[in-house]
This record gives structure tokens, C-alpha cells and sequence, in this order.
């Protein structure tokens, strides 16, 4: 395929290399049209610069609509790097890249994302300042899964007023897949709510974690296979692990009413938003719920204020609330109803002026 046929839509591209790190990555640009863009750093060994290619494009873009639906004035882009996270990591690598991303001038912000971690920005903040998401030592924010994670909660009482007509945790079941930093904490917040869990992971020392850390909490905990999560008899389906976990497949297995979680991408395709709709499962759009990690990062870039980052994490419940209704009075899935929603916030504040426009710069950035 033509490569700007491939990347329509996106409106730079940067293919970064440089032989003595052994640093392969690609940024993308997909739309500044609200501000900077703004995106994590992904590093995976991935099997072909075509598949690298098509992540980074499809993230980006996601990007976009989240930066829209946090309101916050940043547009969309990502950035992968080609390597093993485990093997071919070095601080001279992650310098070169900051190298490049200082190279834009300011028109894209990115931090840690799957495959890298705080203290690899800390090398590459040597070269840039385009960075966001380090630890609070070097004036970031903190851990980001803490408003990810309570982005989802606020997301799962979206749906339980949508469905159940109240937005209480408790009274109710959920399914989670997934205990990493984000689905930990989601998990403890509902045991504390008086919640009953269903709960999975690769990584079976996780779930005994959680089993010792429930003990005398108010909600109760099963344990259950991989692939026995998608039938549990659970009210809400969250999952916090991969992405493209909804499908033909686990579609046709699943119990629940309502989805909500804090995995990326996890409609497989499109279409499967309409699926969820014709089997009457309300789904929450996931760059919706999990929102609250991009709220903190580019909240940093203003001057962090920890005050400001939960009240625009708690607007999830309300933009989902309006989100249901919009799916429900024009009759389109959710996914679509999301989509709308973002475009008309994108086109309404277009052109605007904001904190980044026309040489204006963030506190963190006349630091010296």
C-alpha cells in the first residue's frame, strides 16, 4: 500500500533511527487541531516495521478522541520504539529518542506507555522537555494508574445508574480481567465498596496478592481461569488487561449487562460495538473510563494540581451518562455515540486559544 494512503488522516509521520543506539521508532501526529499532540512511548518487539506502523497510527488516533473527552487542550499521537523492553534498553537509546522528539519544536508530549516506565523519560528528559508522566522527583506527577483507576470506578457507576438505576458499587457483581496497576485498583476499590469479584490474571501471584489483601473486606473474591472470565455470571464485565478482547467469540459468552475497563482498543473491530448493542450489553467506550491517567500527565504540563486532576477525572460519570443518552436517543451503539460526541467537542474548540497557542509555554518549561 502507498504510504500516505496508509497514514490518511494523520497528519505527520516521523520514522526515527539512529545506529549507535540501535534506536528504531516512529512518532505519530494525528491531530493538533485542539493543541500539541500528546502520547505515550510504546516499546515492543514487533515483527515488522509494518506492524509498528499500523499500532502507532491506531493509537494515535485513539489519542485524538481521548484528548477530546478528557477536555483537554491537546491533540492525538503516540510513538513506538522496535526493541525488547527487557533486552535492548539503554539510557543512550532513550536520549536519542528525546533527541527526536525535541526535533518537533513542541508539537508532540509523550511519556510512559506499555514497555517503558517513568525512569526511562528521565534519560530523555536530557534531550527534551517535551516529556511528561516522570516520578514526582523530577517534578512529575506520580504514579498515573491512581486516576486511571478511579476513572474506571467512576465509569462502572455511569453504568449502574444507566442499568440498574442507581450508580451504588455495591449489591453488584463484576468480572475483572486483569490485575496489573490499573485492575489492582479497581478490584480493591469494589471490595471496599462491598462488591463481589470474579477475578483473573496471567500472573497468578496477583491474585493471591488481592486474595490477602481482601481479607476482611466487605465484598468476596472468585478466582477463575483465563478464559473462563468471558462467562462468568457477573453484572459488569471490566477488563483491564489487552486489548481486542471483545469479539465474535467471548461476545457470544458473556452474561453481563454492562462493560466497563480500562484496556485500550477493546472493541476487536468496529462493528462489534453494534454486536454489544443487539445483545443488550452496555458498553462504556474504553478511551472514555480510562481517561484519568491522560488527565494527570497533561495536567503536569500546566503546573500539577492534584485538586484539578480529580474533579476533571470525576467528569467521566457525566460524559458517559450523556454518552448512554445520545446512544439511546439517535439508536446507535455506544462506540458511535462516543465518536460523535468527540468530533463535535473537536470541531466546537477548534482554532481556539489556549495555554499552548501562539508561543505560550508550560511552568515546567522556563525551569532551569
Amino acid at each position: 500500500m502507498d504510504l500516505f494512503t496508509k497514514i490518511q488522516g494523520h497528519e505527520q509521520v516521523v520514522f526515527c533511527n539512529d545506529p549507535n543506539t540501535g534506536l528504531k521508532a516512529i512518532i505519530a501526529i494525528h491531530n493538533t487541531a485542539l493543541g500539541p499532540a500528546l502520547g505515550g512511548c510504546r516499546m515492543r518487539p514487533y515483527p515488522t516495521m509494518d506492524a509498528a506502523l499500523e499500532d502507532v497510527l491506531r493509537l494515535s488516533k485513539g489519542m485524538t478522541y481521548k484528548c477530546a473527552a478528557a477536555d483537554v487542550d491537546f491533540g492525538g499521537g503516540k510513538s513506538v520504539i522496535i526493541g525488547d523492553p527487557l533486552s535492548d534498553k539503554s539510557p543512550d537509546l532513550f536520549r536519542a529518542f528525546g533527541q527526536f522528539v525535541d526535533s518537533l519544536r513542541g508539537r508532540f508530549y509523550t511519556g510512559t506507555d506499555m514497555g517503558t516506565t517513568p525512569e526511562d523519560f528521565v534519560h530523555a528528559m536530557k534531550e527534551t522537555r517535551c516529556i511528561v508522566g516522570v516520578p514526582e522527583e523530577y517534578g512529575g506527577s506520580g504514579d498515573s494508574s491512581v486516576p486511571t483507576a478511579l476513572g474506571v470506578i467512576y465509569g462502572i457507576m455511569a453504568v449502574n445508574k444507566a442499568v440498574f438505576g442507581s450508580d451504588s458499587l455495591s449489591g453488584h457483581s463484576y468480572g475483572i480481567q486483569g490485575l496489573g496497576k490499573v485492575g489492582f485498583k479497581v478490584a480493591e476499590m469494589l471490595l471496599e465498596a462491598g462488591a463481589d469479584l470474579f477475578v483473573t490474571d496471567i500472573d497468578e501471584r496477583a491474585v493471591f496478592t488481592l486474595l490477602e489483601k481482601a481479607r476482611g473486606s466487605k465484598g468476596s473474591i472468585k478466582p477463575v481461569a483465563l478464559d473462563d472470565i468471558y462467562a462468568v455470571p457477573a453484572d459488569v464485565f471490566v477488563p483491564c488487561a489487552l486489548g481486542g478482547v471483545l469479539n465474535d467469540s467471548t461476545i457470544d459468552l458473556l452474561q453481563v449487562k454492562a462493560v466497563a475497563g480500562s484496556a485500550n482498543n477493546q472493541l476487536f473491530e468496529e462493528r462489534h460495538g453494534d454486536v454489544l448493542k443487539n445483545k443488550g450489553i452496555l458498553y462504556a467506550p474504553d478511551y472514555i473510563v480510562n481517561a484519568g491517567g491522560l488527565i494527570q500527565v497533561a495536567d503536569e504540563l500546566y503546573g500539577h494540581n492534584k485538586q484539578r486532576v480529580l474533579t476533571k477525572t470525576k467528569a467521566i460519570y457525566a460524559s458517559l451518562l450523556e454518552i448512554f443518552t445520545q446512544s439511546e436517543s439517535l439508536n446507535i451503539c455506544t462506540a458511535k455515540a462516543a465518536d460523535l460526541f468527540c468530533e463535535k467537542r473537536i470541531e466546537a474548540q477548534r482554532n481556539r486559544s489556549s495555554f499552548f497557542t501562539h508561543g505560550k509555554q508550560p511552568k515546567w518549561e522556563v525551569r532551569v
